[in-house]
């Protein structure tokens, strides 16, 4: 699919260490005296064999340890006078990382405007996407609404219909947390077996953030909502879509549920439902509605548009399976992955994140042969409910062709599927909550590309 490949030189490649075989069989030697020995030992190798590539390449003699040029010679930053602060006054990446950016896709669903695009999961760090490489997903384009003039209602069954400011909702105790959110249709294309190149695009539909708002519970007490006989609850964003989405009203009483005016420590952005969202932790993204103007209290569900003919599930049976809200448990590995080149033979950072709508990440298991054998990566902390939850391993490529995968646990004893169990019960033309075993083919010449095994 040419119209979705990244430019060249945009993807992060994954690090770049060089082992010769004498390398390689050194390490496997040493790997039993632990992991710090093993990676020192790694790097030591791959420095080495580096600096004598470089050197021979130049037709000069091998230079011996610590001849790096980079270290001989004072760098200009070290020589001169910096840049004083950022005029703009917001701060802004290095330019060395302007390819860092979300991608647009042109598949889904299409207004006048383009209505994805996709974080660039293989050059994120840790579990938190900046904000302004958070994904975004738009029904109708996206607004820049003036606080101010914004409303929010909740009427229904209420004692008394009850319409907040921004002001009246940020006067009220807040909540901070941390979570992901995934939109339902993340990986959609691959049910068709269609391997787009990255992992930027077959996973890119989620990302993860500190939020920050008031549980929607508080809302509810205020206006006085009957919640022995409301059942459920609908939510209606402000855009010209006007989004609306059923809630049963037993997560809304769980607390999780909250009104979100912040997100990684600032206001919201625009693309992200500025100045108001709901934050639903676990469930579809689309359930997350933005520029949110309205609760309703019922007792039933609404069957509103976006869930009577959207977000729904078509089975092998030709049923519709509607309300599945729930993200499973899932995982992928973002580097080694699609698009990236491996140069040389040696250890790597096998590295990815894994996610469950059902709670905690218990733990991931990560195959480098296709599924056959598994070995326990690393969780990095902190290991969060509903958020997203970063893995490690140490590998050691000997040069012949991989096949990458994670598998994930989650801590209500859910674990990821492969394709073949996935199919099983939801059949082939799904498109979405696709939550199987993603796999990364390594080639003989280090290229990484998408396969799907069955």
């Amino acid at each position: 699919m040419n119209d979705l490949s990244t430019p060249a030189g945009q993807v992060r490649k994954a690090p770049e260490n060089f082992l010769d075989q004498q390398g390689i069989l050194t390490i496997f030697a040493q790997a039993r005296s632990g992991r710090r020995d093993f990676i020192r030992s790694a790097f030591a190798a791959a420095a080495a064999s580096a600096a004598a590539a470089k050197a021979m390449a130049q037709g000069n003699p091998v230079p011996r340890e610590g001849g790096d040029e980079n270290i001989l010679n004072l760098p200009e930053h070290a020589k001169g006078l910096g840049q004083g602060v950022a005029t703009e006054g917001y701060g802004k990446p290095s330019r060395y990382e302007s390819n860092v950016q979300r991608r647009q896709s042109p598949g889904l669903t299409q207004t006048t405007q383009a209505s994805v695009s996709f974080a660039p999961l293989q050059s994120l760090f840790g579990i938190v996407t900046p904000s302004g490489l958070h994904f975004e997903r738009h029904h109708q384009g996206w607004w820049d609404i003036d606080p101010s003039k914004h409303r929010f209602m909740i009427n229904g069954m209420v004692k008394a219909p009850k319409v907040f400011s921004m002001d009246e909702i940020m006067r009220l105790p807040s909540v901070s947390r941390f979570h992901f959110i995934e939109c339902g249709a993340n990986t959609a294309v691959e049910w068709g077996n269609v391997a787009v190149p990255t992992v930027q695009y077959t996973h890119g539909m989620i990302s993860c953030s500190e939020f920050t708002g008031v549980p929607l519970i508080t809302l509810l007490e205020i206006a006085g909502a009957d919640l022995k006989n409301g059942k459920f609850v609908l939510a209606e964003g402000g855009d010209g879509s006007a989004m609306t989405r059923t809630l049963p009203m037993s997560l809304i009483k769980s607390g999780e549920v909250f009104v979100a005016y912040a997100q990684n420590g600032e206001m919201l952005r625009p693309e992200n439902g500025y100045p108001l969202r709901l934050v639903v932790p676990g469930v579809q993204g689309v359930s997350w509605v933005k520029y949110l103007r309205r609760i309703e209290v019922g007792d039933k569900p609404y069957a509103a548009k976006d869930e009577a003919v959207h977000y729904i599930d078509l089975m092998p049976d030709g049923q519709h399976r509607q309300y599945t809200n729930l993200q499973e448990i899932k995982s992928v590995v973002t580097t080694p992955s699609g698009g990236q080149v491996l140069l040389d033979k040696g250890f790597y950072n096998i590295t990815g994140l894994a996610w469950s709508g059902r709670g905690k990440v218990k733990k991931v298991d990560i195959s480098v042969d296709g599924g056959r054998n598994w070995r326990s990566a690393r969780l990095e902390t902190p290991v969060l409910s509903k958020a997203l939850t970063r893995f490690n391993l140490d590998w050691v490529w000997d040069g012949k062709p991989a096949i990458l995968q994670s598998r994930a646990t989650d801590e209500t004893g859910h674990v990821q599927p492969t394709y073949k169990q996935l199919r099983a019960t939801r059949g082939t033309r799904s498109i979405y909550h696709n939550n199987a075993i993603q796999s990364w083919l390594v080639q003989e010449n280090g290229e990484v590309k998408n396969v799907q095994l069955s």
